[in-house]
C-alpha cells in the first residue's frame, strides 16, 4: 500500500484507538495499524474496519515481550517497506498486585521490576525492532507516551516509586535512542510525550481530585497530542514534550 503509514500500539482502547480514529480521518494516512496484544478486533476497531476497510490493520503485539515485538515487526516489515509514524501508548499503573505506593514502606521489588518491564523496557525494545521500518528518505516520528510524573525535575508530591522510576527510565533510554539515531537516521525523530490526565482504565481510579478542565476524553488527547507531533523538527528529537506543546523537564 502506497502512502504514509502509522502504527498505533496499543491501538485498541483509551488514548491508542482515539489515535487510530483520527488517523484514519486524515486522508494523508494511507495506512493505519492497530496493534494490541490480542489478534482479535475489539467492536470499535470491527466498525472502523468496516468504514475504512484495508486502511485499518491489525497486528498482534506485547510490549511485554521482547520475542512479541520481534515477532511484530517482522510480520509489519512484510507488509509495507516504511513506517512514517509510531505511538507506543502501552503503559502499566495498577493492575492485580499493583496499585501506586504511597510511602517507601510500600515498595516491593516485584512491583518496581513489573512497572519497569512494560513501561521502560517495552518502550525500547519497540524501538530497537520498528527502527530499521522508520529510517528511510521521509519524514518519521517515534513517540512513546510517558507521564510528567516520570519528571525528576518537576517531581514535588513524592510516592509512586515503581511508576514514577520506570516513566524515568523510559525517557532516559529514549533520549540515548534518539542521539544514536540522530546520527544514523537523521529524518528520524524520537520523543516522548506526556497525554495529560485522560479518561481511560489507566487514570480511572485516581482522577477523583483532578478538575474538570484538566480531565480530557481520549479524543482531545488524540488531536493535541498528534498536533504537538505535526510540528516537531529534527531539534526536537530526544525530548520531552506536554500535550499542549511545551516541554517537560527531565
Amino acid at each position: 500500500m502506497q502512502g504514509l503509514h502509522a502504527l498505533i500500539i496499543g491501538g485498541s482502547r483509551g488514548i491508542g484507538l482515539a489515535l487510530v480514529e483520527a488517523l484514519l480521518a486524515d486522508p494523508q494516512w494511507a495506512c493505519v495499524t492497530a496493534a494490541s496484544r490480542s489478534a482479535i478486533e475489539t467492536n470499535e476497531l470491527a466498525a472502523l474496519k468496516t468504514e475504512h476497510g484495508e486502511r485499518l490493520q491489525s497486528l498482534t503485539l506485547d510490549v511485554g515481550s521482547d520475542a512479541s515485538i520481534e515477532q511484530a515487526a517482522t510480520a509489519l516489515r512484510a507488509r509495507h517497506p516504511a513506517l512514517h509514524l509510531l505511538i507506543n501508548t502501552a503503559g502499566l499503573l495498577h493492575g492485580e498486585g499493583l496499585s501506586p505506593e504511597r510511602r517507601l514502606a510500600d515498595v516491593q521489588s516485584e512491583q518496581l521490576l513489573r512497572s519497569y518491564a512494560i513501561n521502560a523496557v517495552g518502550p525500547i525494545l519497540v524501538a530497537r525492532h520498528f527502527q530499521p521500518l522508520l529510517s528511510h528518505d521521509a519524514r518519521a516520528v517515534l513517540a512513546t507516551l510517558s507521564a510528567r510524573v516520570g519528571s525528576i525535575g518537576d517531581n514535588r508530591l513524592g510516592g509512586w516509586y515503581a511508576y514514577r522510576a520506570a516513566k524515568a527510565a523510559q525517557n532516559q533510554l529514549m533520549h540515548t535512542a534518539a542521539i544514536e539515531l540522530a546520527r544514523r537516521s537523521p529524518k528520524l525523530i524520537c520523543v516522548s510525550l506526556h497525554p495529560g490526565t485522560v479518561e481511560t482504565g489507566l487514570s480511572a481510579p485516581f482522577r477523583g481530585n483532578v478538575s474538570a478542565d484538566k480531565l480530557f476524553p481520549p479524543a482531545f488527547a488524540a488531536e493535541r497530542l498528534l498536533a504537538v507531533i505535526a510540528g516537531l523538527s529534527r531539534e526536537s528529537s530526544g525530548r520531552f514534550y506536554a500535550w499542549d506543546g511545551r516541554e517537560v523537564p527531565w
